[in-house]
């Protein structure tokens, strides 16, 4: 039962990876159209991934109240709707809006699918189906940008935010009717006893003030910034530093995100080989994600010293860092999986979120660079420093047991302690 939730789950990545990217492709068809500009349009595909990031907390609180099956299958509807409606815009400010709102939506994704992965799958497989999820990630990712041309040739970007809307409502529906929920269903008071609800009483202080917290969310917020370079500035670093055509460079600038699906899926059967073969968690988990780590900050800062006339050397070296980084994020998941406990979706949300703040202000933060030193070469710099922090703060991350310490049913009194 456990592969088949996740098979559910891994095949609604995919589907939610199509939709949130079908506005990359027709980007300039948009701008004409709508009469947007390029910072309009930048504009719209920001403000997604802002709002996403900030309503992650509370997609986490909703999971954790409702359970991880509702609560999905309430988001895949409403974004699903969304993406359509998101078609019938006639202007920026609608589209701005819907998009946006689409964003608030696709929060509740990780946040359930985690939650389910933590009820469903024993400690020493949680790191194989992170991995299968982010594997799932980069193919999602992979056929929205093959498939989206493909399909303009026939149809309008208004009607192809339709036609993804439809296999959301087609999977929630099969969810639904398939799936039993993951979890079992929340305990409620009686007259005998008092049980603490699942997701009452967060202690929302500690969730942010937590040691361990700190550090599991800085290696994210680390690790996503640096791992945005794949998905923003490449194709630009390689025209800028290399002096290849803008053709050849989204040529190559194609090949990290695919490596790096390879690296998610991989990771995960190798922090499970390290734990059978160790026993030990801490080394198949932070562990391995310092290592990782490591091969990333030598890979990046070996492709700064690449000479301008091996481009595909350049590409090989990143392929080689993306790989790796995303193989360290599936233990980053498998961490905050075993860390929240029943509350898992909350913990989750809150890692997560500090990783889109990071790939949301990395763009930026190499854009101010640039203009400020004239040099693309420095981003390189940037991406190992943000490799090697990463690494830094896994080396110290080592949590123990669950954040909120998870309060379980009360025994019975024994005969002897009623008296």
């Amino acid at each position: 039962m456990r592969y088949l939730v996740l098979g559910f789950l891994c095949a609604f990545t995919v589907v939610a990876y199509l939709q949130r990217l079908a506005l990359s492709a027709p980007t300039k068809i948009i701008e004409e159209e709508l009469g947007l500009g390029p910072a309009g349009m930048g504009t719209i595909m920001g403000v997604w991934y802002w709002t996403y990031a900030l309503s992650q907390l509370p997609a986490g609180w909703i999971t954790d109240r409702l359970g991880s099956k509702s609560a999905l299958i309430l988001f895949a509807v409403v974004w699903s709707f969304l993406t359509a409606i998101a078609g019938l815009s006639s202007g920026f400010l609608g589209l701005f809006l819907f998009w946006g709102l689409m964003g608030c939506a696709q929060a509740g994704l990780f946040p359930c699918a985690t939650k389910a992965i933590g009820a469903k799958f024993p400690k020493n497989e949680q790191a194989f189906a992170s991995g299968m999820l982010a594997a799932c990630m980069g193919l999602g990712a992979a056929v929205s940008q093959w498939l989206t041309p493909q399909l303009l040739k026939r149809f309008a970007w208004q009607e192809i935010l339709v036609l993804y809307a439809i296999p959301g409502i087609l999977w929630a529906i099969a969810f639904l009717v398939i799936v039993p929920r993951p979890e079992p269903a929340a305990k409620k008071r009686d007259a005998g006893r008092i049980y603490e609800p699942e997701a009452d009483r967060i202690r929302w202080r500690k969730l942010a003030t937590d040691p361990q917290m700190v550090f599991l969310c800085a290696q994210q917020f680390l690790r996503a910034s640096a791992v945005a370079f794949l998905y923003t500035w490449l194709p630009r670093f390689l025209t800028s530093t290399r002096g290849i055509s803008e053709q050849e460079a989204g040529n190559l600038a194609f090949l990290p995100p695919l490596v790096g699906m390879c690296g998610g899926f991989l990771g995960g059967l190798v922090s499970e080989f390290i734990f059978r073969q160790s026993g030990s968690f801490r080394l198949a988990r932070q562990g391995m994600s310092v290592a990782a780590m490591l091969v990333c900050t030598v890979a990046s800062l070996a492709a700064f010293c690449t000479p301008k006339a091996y481009p595909d050397l350049v590409v090989i070296l990143i392929c080689v860092a993306a790989f790796c980084a995303m193989g360290a994020g599936v233990t980053g998941y498998a961490l905050a999986i075993s860390y929240g406990g029943k509350r898992v979706a909350i913990v989750f949300a809150t890692m997560n979120m500090s990783g889109n703040i990071g790939a949301g202000l990395f763009p930026f933060v190499v854009g101010f660079l640039v203009k400020t030193t004239g040099n693309w070469n420095h981003a390189l710099l940037v991406f190992a420093g943000l490799f090697a922090t990463s690494g830094l703060c896994c080396a110290f991350l080592n949590p123990k047991g669950t954040l909120f310490h998870d309060i379980t049913e009360p025994k019975e009194p024994r005969n002897d302690e009623a008296r």
